[in-house]
C-alpha cells in the first residue's frame, strides 16, 4: 500500500497542491555573469532573428520559399515547444505526471532541441522563479524596476530578454534547486552534451532541406526550420515571463502577479494560463476551465489514456473553488 493510500482527500490536496506561502528569507543575489557567458547569450539571442530576417530577405528576392519549409517551421515549433512545456516544465520541473523512461527521454530531447538551455539549468531557474515569484531574487520578474512608465518598460525588457545576461542563468545553483534531478543519469547526460543538441537542432532541418532542394534547400532549412523557428519559440516562451506577469486575468490566489493570457496560451501550448499554473504548480493541466485550450494537457491526457503517463496531478474542484479570486 502506498503512503498516499492512508491520506484523506484534504491531506492529498495539501501534499500535491499546497497553498502559497511567502519565502522565509530573501534570496542572495547571484554573482554577475562572466563575459564569455554574456557573449554566448548574445549569440543565442541575436542569431535567430538574424536568420529570420535573412529568410525574409531571400523570400522577398526569390519568392515564396515553399510549403516544405513552412511545414518544417510549424512542425519544429510544435515538437520543440512541447518538449519545453511537457518535458522540461510539467514532467521534470514540477513532476506533475510520471511516464516510461523512453518517453521521458523523448521529451527531454525535444526540449533540448528548443535551444532554451540545458534541462538542469532550465529547471533550476524555473524552480527559483516559483520560490520567489515577483519578489527580489526572482530571475525574471517584470515588477522589480520601480514605479512609472519607464520602469515598466525596463521591467518588461528584463523579463523578456535582459535576465538572460544576468547571473541567474550563469549561476543556476543546481545543488540547491534541482538536487533530485542531479540523480537522474539521463538528464545529466543530456545536460552535459547540450551544445550538441543545439547543433542537431539546426542540422536536422538543413539535412531535410538538402534532401528536398540540394544546397539551396539546406540554406532554407537552416533559416526557416532552424533559426526562425528558434526565434519564435524563444520569444513565445519568454513572453510567459513578461506578458503573463503583466497582462491578463488573475483568477486564483497565487501570491504574485501571474496572469492568464489566452494569446500566450495558444502560442505556448497552454503555458499562458499562467496564473492557474502559479496557483497550482504541480498540476499537469494548466487550462483549468473547459474553454481554456491547453495543447500540452491534451497530449498528457492522451498519453494517460494510452498507459504512457500515470500519477497525473490535477487539482480537485473543491480546491479550485477555495482559491478562486472573488470578483468585485
Amino acid at each position: 500500500m502506498a503512503i498516499a493510500d492512508n491520506l484523506s482527500p484534504e491531506q492529498l490536496d495539501q501534499t500535491d497542491f499546497p497553498a502559497y506561502s511567502p519565502p522565509a528569507e530573501r534570496a542572495a543575489e547571484p554573482k554577475p555573469a562572466a563575459l564569455s557567458e554574456k557573449l554566448y547569450m548574445v549569440a543565442a539571442v541575436v542569431l535567430p532573428p538574424v536568420g529570420l530576417f535573412a529568410g525574409m530577405a531571400l523570400a522577398w528576392q526569390h519568392g515564396f520559399m515553399g510549403w516544405s519549409y513552412v511545414a518544417m517551421f510549424v512542425a519544429g515549433w510544435i515538437l520543440t515547444a512541447s518538449g519545453i512545456t511537457i518535458g522540461f516544465h510539467r514532467l521534470i520541473t514540477h513532476r506533475s505526471f510520471e511516464t516510461h523512461r523512453i518517453v521521458r527521454a523523448f521529451w527531454m530531447m525535444m526540449g533540448a532541441l528548443a535551444v532554451q538551455g540545458s534541462p538542469l539549468v532550465w529547471c533550476a531557474v524555473h524552480r527559483r522563479h516559483h520560490s520567489l515569484s515577483d519578489q527580489p531574487g526572482d530571475p525574471h520578474s517584470p515588477h522589480l524596476e520601480g514605479e512609472g512608465f519607464w520602469a515598466a518598460i525596463k521591467g518588461f525588457w528584463f523579463a523578456q530578454v535582459g535576465w538572460l545576461f544576468s547571473g541567474y542563468w550563469a549561476s543556476p545553483e543546481l545543488e540547491r534547486y534541482v538536487p533530485d534531478l542531479l540523480e537522474d543519469r539521463l538528464l545529466v547526460v543530456v545536460n552535459k552534451f547540450y551544445y550538441m543538441w543545439v547543433l542537431v537542432s539546426l542540422a536536422i532541418p538543413s539535412a531535410i532541406g538538402y534532401a528536398i532542394d540540394g544546397p539551396w534547400g539546406a540554406l532554407m532549412g537552416v533559416l526557416w526550420g532552424g533559426l526562425a523557428r528558434v526565434f519564435f519559440t524563444h520569444h513565445v516562451t519568454w513572453a510567459i515571463n513578461s506578458v503573463c506577469h503583466l497582462m491578463g486575468s488573475h483568477d486564483y490566489e497565487s501570491g504574485d502577479e501571474s496572469r492568464n493570457n489566452p494569446v500566450c496560451a495558444f502560442l505556448a501550448m497552454g503555458e499562458g494560463w499562467h496564473n492557474n499554473h502559479h496557483a497550482f504548480p504541480t498540476s499537469a493541466r494548466h487550462g483549468l476551465e473547459w474553454w481554456q485550450f491547453d495543447t500540452s494537457w491534451l497530449v498528457i491526457r492522451t498519453m494517460q489514456m494510452l498507459g504512457l503517463a500515470w500519477n497525473v496531478k490535477v487539482p480537485p474542484q473543491r480546491i479550485l473553488d477555495a482559491r478562486r479570486v472573488t470578483k468585485k
